[in-house]
């Protein structure tokens, strides 16, 4: 019963943490009608570096040291991290929402396919078709050639691909390592970027309600992933991790109620058959890992 309930609440806050991103990235949408990607993520950055160093200062966490291994790999997660935010938000500044939200949909795939291809994780041949027929989904949404085709698709699949890399760098870190240090780097990081491109840039008085938008945004970000990391903790990871197709869900409503969008009939046939090729591979993930540990019980007592 415990496990259940421990399962029911990392169900509820991968939705929620799901929510949180989704909310972020429409909220930012909107502010983008008014100012350009690099004000916004600047202005959003002084809110989310100051609040995600008071955590971790609550924490203890605010002054770490890094073991010289895992530097390397923060710089490249947050070069990583800095590669999707330029290709998501210059993809969702002129895609609708779910359009967008539904590429990244593949995400559990990719990284999939480039763990095996990297750090040399088994994937049989049905994960490996999974992946294939998840792709071709995304080449529905994105219709290359086809009437409805747009350009930022581009953006969002290179921000697909660095969010690949970050997560595969994220795997790599020492598990010892706090997690809120990585996630200011990354904060300070984006903001800076958005403060290093300023002046290219030009700037726009910033209206109560573009405040408003922001500061939604910052908290929204941030509880995103608060709740991100609450859900690794809780309950078995193969039962939560479906959830996080829940996105879908939030982007679809939200889309609709912000900006009176709604899919047409190719992105709604692409995105299904990228969740159903996840699933498929995340049970079957899940199959081969409750299958490698009953064959290490069952060896355990021979060793003994």
């Amino acid at each position: 019963m415990i496990l259940r309930d421990e399962n029911l609440r990392g169900a509820a806050l991968m939705a929620l943490s799901m929510l949180a991103f989704v909310l972020n990235d429409g909220l930012m949408k909107a502010v983008f009608d008014s100012m350009s990607i690099y004000q916004a993520i600047f202005l959003r950055g002084l809110i989310t570096v100051p609040l995600i160093a008071l955590l971790a200062w609550h924490q203890g966490a605010l002054i770490v040291s890094i073991a010289p291994r895992d530097r390397g790999l923060v710089a490249l997660r947050v070069a990583g991290e800095l590669g999707a935010t330029i290709g998501f938000l210059t993809a969702l500044k002129h895609m609708p929402l779910a359009n967008v939200t539904a590429i990244f949909q593949a995400l559990p795939l990719t990284v999939t396919m480039a763990a095996a291809l990297f750090l040399g994780e088994k994937v049989g041949w049905r994960r490996w078709l999974a992946i294939t027929i998840g792709l071709a989904g995304v080449m529905i949404i994105i219709r290359p050639g086809m009437e409805g085709f747009s350009i930022y698709s581009i953006w969002a699949l290179v921000a697909v691909g660095c969010v690949t890399i970050r997560e595969i760098a994220t795997r790599k870190l020492s598990a010892d390592l706090p997690s809120l240090p990585v996630a200011l780097a990354t904060a300070i990081a984006i903001g800076g970027l958005g403060a290093v491109m300023l002046p290219a840039v030009e700037w726009a008085p910033v209206s109560a309600s573009a405040w408003g938008l922001i500061g939604g945004a910052s908290l929204a970000i941030i509880g995103g992933y608060l709740f991100s990391v609450m859900t690794i903790r809780i309950g078995d990871i193969g039962f939560v991790a479906p959830f996080r197709y829940t996105a879908m869900v939030w982007a679809l409503i939200l889309g609709l109620l912000l900006f009176g969008e709604f899919p047409d009939t190719p992105t709604i046939t692409g995105t299904v058959i990228i969740i159903l090729t996840g699933l498929y591979s995340l049970h079957r993930e899940r199959s081969i890992r409750r299958s490698v540990q009953e064959q290490a019980h069952q060896a355990g007592p021979d060793r003994d």
